[in-house]
């Protein structure tokens, strides 16, 4: 009778140490999860600091504002940029040198960014171009205008000086780029002004 109670004894010890076991295994199951979900919050935030959007103020007297919004996917740089308070016409529209907009002016963001230490030029022009030089763009008689450009020869934060566009500015000016007045496209005044910043 005692080797019946004590088989009884050692079948239940044995029974309640796989159970330990088992919760043992559930419990590495949760961490693992929760791993997972950390790396995939990781990887959206990263996601998420490849676009910017940045406000344009009015500069020189002007009345002309709006919003510029950049996404980088698949290394292709997109800038969509909205205006308003403009005159009628054509205007030109650059990446200037340093997000400084605290002149009067906008003069303070330097000149075109042009990293490449190219001559100013239509894009994409063989005889050359800025790194900056976006172009022109049309405003209606109610004084808004918009624009699309996208590039691989820029980049959101990615630390290459030669494409990098952090830390610059967005100007539009009142004029026309001609594509071949040195050094800016002889666009005339700085009308808005927006850093390129987080």
């Amino acid at each position: 009778m005692k080797t019946i109670n004590y088989l009884l004894l050692l079948a239940l010890s044995i029974n309640l140490l796989g159970c330990k076991g088992e919760k043992k295994e559930e419990k590495k199951s949760e961490i693992t999860t929760e791993s997972t979900t950390t790396t995939t919050s990781e990887a959206t935030e990263e996601d998420y600091s490849k676009k910017l959007d940045i406000v344009l103020s009015p500069k020189s007297e002007s009345n002309v504002a709006g919003t510029v919004s950049f996404s980088d996917e698949g290394g292709i740089v997109t800038m969509v940029a909205n205006l308003n308070g403009l005159t009628e016409g054509e205007h030109a529209i650059h990446i200037h040198q340093k997000a400084d907009c605290s002149s009067a002016d906008g003069k303070s963001t330097g000149g075109h960014w042009n990293p490449t230490m190219e001559p100013h030029g239509k894009w994409g022009a063989k005889e050359g171009y800025h790194k900056g030089d976006i172009g022109n763009f049309s405003a209606d008689a109610d004084g808004k205008g918009s624009i699309t450009f996208a590039t691989n020869d820029w980049c959101i934060g990615c630390g290459d000086d030669k494409k990098d566009i952090l830390g610059k500015a967005i100007i539009v000016h009142q004029g026309t780029d001609d594509y071949t007045s040195q050094p800016s496209g002889a666009a005339g005044s700085r009308v808005s002004c927006g850093g390129i910043i987080k």
